[in-house]
Order: structure tokens, then sequence, then C-alpha cells
């Protein structure tokens, strides 16, 4: 509105005044600075005291625009027959400046006599005729031409093609007689030549353009105003649309007809001594065009300050972007006042900046952008078919709204590829933020609705085959428990599912509430919501499942079975150790826990089992030094190697090395099974130390046969829980009478040796025998004093016990002489006492005493080479298949984990998880 205004309506008005025609240019821009400024100010003030104002002022600008058009129009026609004079000077075929000149002559007549021109002293040294003159001025006519030739003059064929200019080149007419210089003589800036200010191309001028056809979303950003919004904004859009283009393209095509293009590419008009070119050409005068722009520009002033504080306030208003909430605020009638003051302020920038060059390629990014969101949102949400989407036009396709967003995305990199990527960027982080923070409104979002069809297609093509070994990684699903309150028993188990998701994959955290579905509704909830919470604090990605049930054991089941959706279903069963387990009234904990292996094998699931979870680090945690220890005992697919690989991805475990062992017998050979398992580490992309540990055939110690006498008497005593509570005091008390009646008569100082009780307890051993000892322990005791520490309870390390504990070593040697003295075994009458108990251990199942022999061995080696390790992974053995052996395999597990600190026992799931082959 200030070139107007101070070029051709007020000139005189000039704040800044040019000295010299270098000058000029800045001094215009300063100019507009303050004007641009003030008239900002007035157009603020007229949209603030209130929009009717503007709409009256509308159809007078709407008026004035029309005149101006058809001005233009007349003009054309007039020119066909009648062409203005408006002429320009050429120096051979460059375009000439008339700021310095009023005849395009070099030599003119004064009377008789003949006399140079100030066109002549401008190029030669001097006014003489004999002065030293610019040698293309020498060489070269110059001759006077019409800049407006007429639509009747054929020049459409000569402006038909493109001609850009670089920066800095002089404006010349093709076709143009001229004589040339040698190449690379350089050109005199100094001469009165027309420059080229900037460098020019199809992209730039589109970047240029594009702002003054953004119009036609004037009515849209206003639909708040309308009557029918759903009738008008169709209808208003597509008749804008029609009527801009129709405009602008007929009037790019008349102006080449009419224009020279020299005159076309004078950006500032100085070959016409600064002249309006549409104005000289308009019909019946140029105040028509003048006073056209000044109005055109104040509507258009006007309408974005209308329209776009009207927008940034309802966009405020929902809530969309928080932080612009304070926009929303307005005065009472409902005027944006604070949305009107932000988008002045945005103005003010444009106008500080001064130049439409500029500011134009970033308004097209912006508007460009905005109207490729338009396509995309209409595009996406007939693709999706969404039930809201019910768009009244009748016409309408995607196809369109497709076209419409790639001819927008396509325009915004040819226009200016660096600013459409910043451009993106801030559309990015503003969408990410509106993600991170936004509310969420009844009208949804349409990427979720897109990602809700990708998830649908994604699943679909998952169950189209198995997925390969090299594709497979744990996707876990996490047993959790809840107390009253709805909180996580044992948090650190999400702690260890964050560690483990390096790996990626899919995590569901599970858990079973008892009772019905109607009446524990509500309590479900809490339990969902509280463990959502402690998931994002352990940055767990995945989903929450809380079930109700009848009973743990039937919703645990349900858990595993119907846990993910088709193809994307869990592979692996995370679960903590049960705590006091050897509880007699808390028997149903582990035979839930058995059934849990049992129905993981069934479902062909690997099983992951944490022992003393409690002690298990938390995320902001660090290992700066230590191992990763994996007893590789059985093949199980390669999950043993994976977890270690997996672990070590996170900052917990990272610098934690990887120890792997591997158990060797006696008749094997040691050292090509450590190459062996080197090499298939080696393949298999997996740092880590080997050993082989070779276990030697001992004996069975006594201790064996008292771990299994102890297994075995809580066998007989857990049978007996079917009996009303009377009868089991008078089962228990039965077993009691007869153990103390057949050890009363031994000496109770060997008798206590085998007691692994508190001190103060040892000295009433004659009235407290073991087995009554031991009765007594699993009636009341929270577990027994020589089981490993419960989950969540203070560590009770068993290498702590009496010191007076004694293993005795049932050697070949004694087995010979024993069975040489006849049927007494035994002559130390301490062992004597042992072999007097009942059950006799005689009498022992052997199988059980070789099992636990088993697992003895093999905890000892485990506590010898891994006592310090910061985690030890070993194979789980599988449950037996006489459910009659169940409590004798939650001790045999026992046994095997027992003085370590942290363990997980691992079974895999019957196919391999990782693979050689690269």
């Amino acid at each position: 509105m200030g070139e107007p205004t101070l070029a051709y309506l007020f000139p005189a008005m000039a704040i800044f005044k040019a000295e010299d025609a270098s000058g000029e240019a800045a001094a215009l821009l300063n100019n507009m600075r303050v004007y641009g400024t003030c008239v900002l100010t007035c157009m603020a003030t007229v949209v603030f005291v209130g929009v009717k104002y503007v709409n009256k002022f509308a159809l007078v600008f709407l008026g004035c625009v029309i005149l101006s058009i058809l001005a233009i129009y007349a003009g054309v026609i007039k020119s066909a027959f009648d062409p203005p004079n408006f002429p320009i000077c050429l120096l051979g075929n460059r375009t000439l400046s008339r700021h310095g000149f009023d005849v395009c002559a070099k030599l003119a007549w004064e009377g008789n006599e003949t006399v140079t021109t100030r066109l002549w002293g401008l190029f030669c040294s001097s006014r003489f005729l004999n002065a030293t003159c610019d040698e293309y001025f020498t060489r070269n006519n110059v001759t006077e031409i019409q800049g407006i030739p007429g639509a009747a003059s054929g020049l459409i064929k000569e402006n038909l093609w493109s001609s850009y200019l670089t920066k800095g080149v002089i404006v010349e007419r093709r076709g143009m007689p001229s004589v040339g210089l040698a190449d690379g003589t350089p050109v005199d800036m100094d001469h009165p030549y027309v420059f080229s200010d900037m460098t020019s191309y199809f992209t730039l001028l589109v970047g240029i353009y594009f702002p003054s056809v953004t119009g036609i979303m004037a009515g849209s950003n206003r639909s708040g105003d309308l009557r029918d919004a759903q009738k008008s904004i169709p209808t208003g859009t597509i008749l804008a649309i029609a009527t801009t283009s129709a405009v602008y393209i007929s009037s790019v095509v008349l102006f080449g007809a009419c224009i020279e293009g020299v005159v076309l590419r004078d950006k500032f008009g100085e070959a016409v001594n600064g002249n309006l070119v549409v104005g000289t050409l308009a019909w019946p005068s140029p105040w028509v065009i003048v006073i056209g722009s000044f109005f055109s520009t104040c509507g258009a002033g006007l309408q974005s300050l209308t329209g776009a504080p009207r927008l940034l306030q309802a966009i405020s208003r929902d809530g969309i972007v928080p932080f612009l909430q304070v926009f929303g605020h307005g005065k009472a009638n409902g005027e944006p006042t604070w949305a009107l003051l932000l988008t002045a302020c945005i103005c003010e920038i444009g106008i500080l900046i001064a130049s439409l060059d500029e500011v134009a390629p970033i308004l097209s990014m912006f508007f460009l952008m905005c109207y490729m969101f338009v396509n995309l949102a209409c595009a996406v949400q007939t693709l999706l078919r969404t039930p809201n989407w019910r768009p009244r036009f009748r016409y309408y396709h995607w196809t369109l709204s497709f076209l419409g967003m790639s001819l927008c995305l396509a325009l915004m990199f040819i226009c200016s590829w660096y600013y459409a990527l910043v451009a993106m960027l801030i559309a990015g982080l503003i969408y990410k933020y509106i993600e991170y923070r936004g509310a969420e409104k009844e009208w949804g979002d349409g990427i979720r609705g897109l990602s809700l069809s990708a998830a649908r297609y994604a699943l679909l093509r998952l169950e189209e085959g198995p997925p390969h070994t090299k594709n497979w990684r744990p996707q876990l699903l996490v047993l959790v428990r809840v107390d009253q309150d709805q909180n996580v028993v044992h948090p650190q188990l999400l702690s260890l599912t964050s560690q483990l998701k390096a790996g990626k994959g899919l995590t569901i955290v599970g858990s079973v509430l008892e009772g019905t579905f109607l009446d524990n509704h509500p309590q479900a909830q809490r339990a969902e919501e509280s463990i959502r919470r402690l998931m994002e604090a352990e940055k767990v990605k995945g989903f929450c499942q809380v079930v109700i049930s009848s009973n743990l054991r039937d919703g645990v089941s349900h858990l595993i079975q119907s846990g993910g959706l088709g193809g994307l279903q869990h592979n692996t069963v995370l679960v903590g150790w049960p705590r006091n387990w050897r509880q007699k009234e808390d028997h149903q904990t582990w035979r839930n826990f058995i059934e849990l292996v049992r129905e993981t094998t069934a479902g062909h699931l690997a099983l992951l089992v944490t022992k003393n979870v409690s002690m298990f680090p938390g995320n902001p945690e660090r290992f700066s030094e230590g191992s990763i220890d994996v007893w590789w005992i059985v093949h199980d697919g390669g999950m043993l190697m994976l977890l270690p690989f997996l672990l070590r991805h996170h900052k917990v475990w990272r610098k934690c090395k990887m120890r792997i062992f591997t158990v060797a017998q006696m008749d094997d050979n040691s050292i090509q099974m450590k190459k062996d398992l080197t090499t298939f580490l080696y393949h298999l992309r997996i740092t880590a130390e080997v050993e082989v540990v070779e276990m030697h055939e001992s004996d069975i110690s006594a201790y064996t046969y008292e771990k299994t006498l102890v297994m075995e008497q809580r066998s007989q005593i857990l049978k007996q829980m079917h009996l009303t509570k009377n009868e089991r005091e008078r089962e228990i008390q039965s077993i009691t009478d007869e153990s103390r009646g057949s050890i009363r008569r031994k000496n109770p100082a060997n008798t206590r040796l085998r007691l692994n009780v508190p001190e103060e307890t040892a000295g009433d051993s004659e009235e407290k025998p073991e087995e009554e000892v031991q009765l007594i322990h699993d009636q009341s005791a929270p577990s027994c004093p020589s089981s490993s520490p419960s989950p969540g309870e203070e560590p009770e390390r068993e290498g702590e016990a009496d010191p007076e504990k004694v293993h005795l070593t049932w050697t070949k040697d004694k087995s010979v002489a024993e069975k040489n003295k006849g049927p007494s075994p035994v002559s130390s009458e301490g062992i004597k006492d042992f072999f007097s108990m009942k059950p006799e251990w005689e009498n022992l199942n052997q199988s059980n005493v070789r099992r636990m022999h088993t697992a003895v061995r093999l905890n000892e080696v485990i506590v010898k080479k891994s006592r310090d390790a910061k985690l030890v992974l070993l194979n789980m053995p599988g449950p037996p298949r006489n459910r009659n052996g169940d409590e004798n395999y939650m001790e045999f597990l026992e046994v095997l984990t027992e003085h370590l600190d942290r363990v997980m026992l691992v079974r895999g799931g019957g196919r391999e998880v990782i693979t050689i082959y690269s």
C-alpha cells in the first residue's frame, strides 16, 4: 500500500530523500516502512472497532477493484486501434533509464548547429563532439520505440517465450540490431542502463505471484460469520477460483500482447520515467488503476486482519495448541482482541522487511502448506471411509484432493526448497507439540484414523505366515500383581521390562483380580490406571490389560491365551518367582505357578522367571562393572544368548560383560566344547567369555539326603490339606509324636548337626528334634529357614547360617565297609540318628535323590563361579508329568538357585529365536 501512495498518489510526502540514483531504492523502502506502519495501525483500529465497518467498506473496495479490472480490459481494446504514447529509449538493443536525460538522441539541432544532448554527456568525457565516448555508445545507434504498441502489433509472438535474467545484467530487447563488444569487456555500471535487480526464474516468480491468489480462502476463514457456511463456502470458493483464474490468466496474456518485453522486465519503471505501465494502458485514466490499487490493497489488508484473528481465536478456544489459549479471549461481543494484536505484530514484521520479493516466498510456503494439509485431510478422511466424513458437495472425489496436495507439495519445493524444509520442520514441531500437549476434540484426529487403518492392514499381513527367526524379538506378556490399593507390588519387574525392550516389539502388562466383573470393574479401572502410570514412569511402551476372574489360575490362563491381537501376540511371558510358596496356607501360589509353566510350554511360549526381583536394578541405576553370567545347560533356541545381548543395550547393563558357562562330564572333550562354543558365538556375532565347567561324578552327600528328606516330609503334610483344620492338626501332631519317639533316645548333640535354625532354638533341640522343627516352620513361619528370600523380603543368606552345619559325604569306601559289616549301615552314632528318622533314608525315592543331587551339585558350581555376577541366567527345568511331584519340583528349583542374588530362570518356547545365518 505504501508503494502506490508514495510513488503515484503523494510523492511529496516522502520522508527519506535519495541523494543519487543508487540510494533511491533504499529511500523508497524506508518510506514504505514508515507509512506502512501508519496504515497498518489505522486498519487494525478499524477492525478493532468492529467488523461491521469492514463489511461496509468491503463493497466500496470491491467496486473499485472491478472498475480497475474493467479499465484494463477497455485499455487493451483501445490499444488495438489507438495505442498510447509510451516511448522508451534503446542504445543498440540495450534499454536506457530516463532519469538522466530527456531527449532520446545523441545529437540535437539548435538552429543550424549540431549540439550534443544530455545522453551524450552520460557516455562521453565531455559535451563536445571530439570527446572520448564509450565504445558501445559510439558503435550503436539510439532508437526510440513505443513501450505499449497495442494488442494488434503481433507482440505476443515475441513475448510468448521465457526470458529470465540474472542479477546485474542489462535489460535488452530481442530483434534489435546491436554491435557487440569484444568478449570479456566489462560494463560500466554508472551508465544509464536498466539493470536487472535480481536473478529471476520460473519457480521464484511462482513464489512471488502465489500470495495474490490466496484470497480464495477468505470466505472459509470467516465461516463463523456466514449464515449457511455449508452452502456458501463451496459455492463461493469455486466462484472465487474461477473468477480470479480467468482475470489473472487473461491479464498475463493481454499484457504480453500489448507491452514490450523490456518494459515488462523493468521492475522499477526506469525506462518509462517511473510511470505506471498498467495505468498508461488502462482507459480512460491512469488514476482509475492508482485508486483501484490503493483500495484493493486496503481491502485485502482489512480482510486479512478480519479473518486471520478469528481463525487464530478458534484454534485457541479449541485448545489445540495450549500456549495459544491466551489469544482465545476477546471483547464481550466475541471480537478477537488479543488475536488481532498478534496478527498486527506479524504484519508489522513483513512491513519492516519492506521487500515483497523477500516476503512473498515465505508467505507462499505457509499458504501452500495450509492448502496441502486441507487437501490431505479431505483425502485421508475419504480413503478411510470415516462415518463422520459426509461432504455435502456432490461432485467431490478424493483424487482431486490428492492432486491438490501433490501440487502444493511440489510447488513448495519448486519455489524454494530450503524455505519448504524450514516450513515443514515448523509444522512438524507444532504437530508433535499438539500431539503431546493438545486437547482431544470431538472431531478427532485424521492421523489416528490413518494409524488405525495402517495397523489393521499390518495385522492382516502378519496373519499370512509365521514370523521368520531373523524377525523374532521378545514380545512380552508381563504378569504383575497388585495390592489392595491397586498398586503394583513389584515395580522392578517393569524396570526389567524396559531394560529388555532394546529389541522393541510388543509389551503387554497384565494383571488378574479375583471376583466378578460387575462388582470389581471400578477396581480394575484403578488398577489399569495405576499400571499405566508405572509404565509411563518406567518408559515401558506397550499396553495394559486387567482381567477379572473367579480365581487367579483361570485369569492368568485367559491372559496367556487371549493377550495380543492376531499376529501381534506375545511370545514370551515374564513373571516373578512366587513368594512364600513354602507356607501351607499359601500352597495354591506355587500350584498356580507350575500350571503357568505348563501352559506356556503347551502354548510354545518362552518363560522368564525372575527370582529376588526386589534386588533387580531400577532404570536410574548403573553398573560400572560386573558380568552377566549365562549357564547354558541345554539348548533352548538361543534364548539364553539373546537376553544378555538385549540387556546390554540398556544403560543399566551396558558396562557388564557377558560370560557363558556350559557343563561337561568327565568323558567329554572340554577343550573341543569350548572351541565349538566360541565358534558358535562368533557366528552369532555375540561377544562373550566362554568357560566349560567339568562336574565330577561325586558321591551323594548327606546334605542331599537331608534336602530330599525335608522335601518328602513336606509332601506328606501337603497331602493332608484336604482334611479339616482339626484333623490336620491331629495328623501333624501324630507325625510329630512318632518322630519325637524315634529320636528322643539319640544323642541330642548329633541330632543338632543338620538343624538349620537360629541359634536361640538350638538349645531346645532335645524337645524339638529336626522333624518337629521342620513341621513347626512349615506351619507358622513365612518361609523355611533354608530357603532363599522371597521377593520384597529382606534377603537372608544361607552362607551365614549355623557354623555347626556339617556336610557328610557318602563315599564309595564307606559304602563298601558298611556292606561288609552287616545290617548296620553306619557305625557313627550321629549318622545312625539320621538313618533312624522316619521316613528312613533307605526308603527315600531314589529318583528324587538323584534330582536333588544334581540341583545341589549344580548350585555349588554356579555359586562358586557366579557369586559376584550382577545377574545369573540359567535354563529352567520342565515340570514333572505327574502332578504328584509338583511340590518336589519347586524344591528342586529353590535348591538350584539358592545363595544367588539376582537369578533369571529361562525356559525356551520350543523354537529357534536366533540364527547364525546372516
